[in-house]
């Protein structure tokens, strides 16, 4: 016997709806226009606080996923994939709303002719489904496209934006880095794994952001560095030199990066390092710095170096031939 669920009153089905998964709402919405329409009312009214829509360009993975608000557990809510993909002899497809669509265990799948459309599809439906904004974009260096159209279609801005690099190289690396770090605006966390040449630099302002992370710095200056404006930086294949690293210390006991909390330098070859300047009062303690970064490790320094800053804040710093560290004590020190 069919259960008349349309006709159920709405604060019954709003109870059942609450149950829901977010890939088992999208799923259920493509059942009828009904259907959807009680769904859209009810997450209007009671809209998931607790979930972020992330946003996938990258290659040929382009999806829409749902994670809680400490992006600790995620889940894809639907895809779409080019028509040519289709494997008619499995008999699986059916077309709904004029697009051909692929139910699978736990997201559907969606064929897109325009892969880009594609993509911009699946975010309007679901963001538009929960009344949720997109506070998550990975994308690689051919869907720079995605930090424009995001911008524009919401007043909210990303909170993790990450620039993934490709499995096969193609020339527009320079060309890409560069727009994205002169474009993308994240607040929690801005990452770029992704390589440029060795004649590239960047001279603008980077921020403000929670946490950067760049694993493939080697284009970082000093005075790049000196223009982020991030809690929590890390760096790695860096060539900055000890020398760079005694100017940016200058740079901090004058007040500058004042956001700083957590900075972490790995260099791409041994540095040379021998003693820091003796302008910057740097003494040796035997204190532990520790500091609880993002992605949940606690980094833990010893054999380190004091330095003051002009109001009174401490830094620990450790130094060797591979890493650099410095971690901002917040208790001030009176002279």
């Amino acid at each position: 016997m069919l259960f008349p669920i349309l006709c159920t009153p709405f604060v019954v089905l709003s109870e059942v709806f609450s149950l829901l998964e977010s890939n088992e709402a999208v799923t259920a919405s493509f059942c009828s226009k009904n259907f959807k329409r009680l769904l859209r009312n009810h997450y209007q009214r009671r809209t998931p606080l607790m979930w972020q829509a992330c946003m996938v360009d990258y290659e040929n993975s382009r999806q829409v996923s749902i994670a809680n608000s400490g992006y600790e557990k995620k889940g894809i809510v639907s895809s779409t994939v080019h028509v040519s993909k289709i494997n008619e002899a499995l008999n699986e497809v059916v077309e709904i709303n004029g697009y051909k669509t692929e139910f699978w265990s736990e997201f559907l799948i969606i064929y897109f002719e325009d892969q880009v459309l594609g993509s911009k599809w699946i975010v309007d439906y679901v963001t538009t489904l929960f009344n949720i904004d997109v506070r998550g974009l990975a994308i690689d260096r051919c869907s720079t496209w995605a930090i424009d159209w995001i911008n524009k279609r919401q007043e909210k801005p990303l909170s993790h934006f990450g620039l993934l690099k490709p499995t096969n190289d193609v020339s527009n690396a320079d060309e890409s880095v560069d727009y994205v770090l002169k474009n993308a605006r994240s607040s929690e966390l801005l990452g770029i794994d992704e390589y440029v040449s060795d004649n590239y630099r960047f001279n603008g302002k980077l921020g403000p952001v929670k946490e950067l992370c760049l694993w493939h710095g080697h284009w970082v200056t000093c005075d790049s560095l000196m223009n982020f404006d991030a809690i929590e930086i890390y760096i790695g294949r860096s060539r900055l030199a000890v020398s760079d690293l005694n100017s940016f210390l200058r740079h901090w006991r004058a007040g500058g990066s004042p956001r700083l909390h957590y900075l972490e330098v790995r260099f791409e070859n041994k540095a040379v390092f021998e003693n820091f300047d003796e302008d910057l009062e740097i003494v040796r303690t035997n204190e532990v710095g520790t500091y609880p970064v993002s992605y949940g490790e606690l980094v833990v320094i010893r054999s380190c170096y004091s330095v003051q800053r002009l109001d009174g804040i401490r830094a620990l710093v450790s130094c060797d031939h591979r890493r650099f560290y410095l971690i901002v004590q917040h208790e001030k020190t009176s002279n």
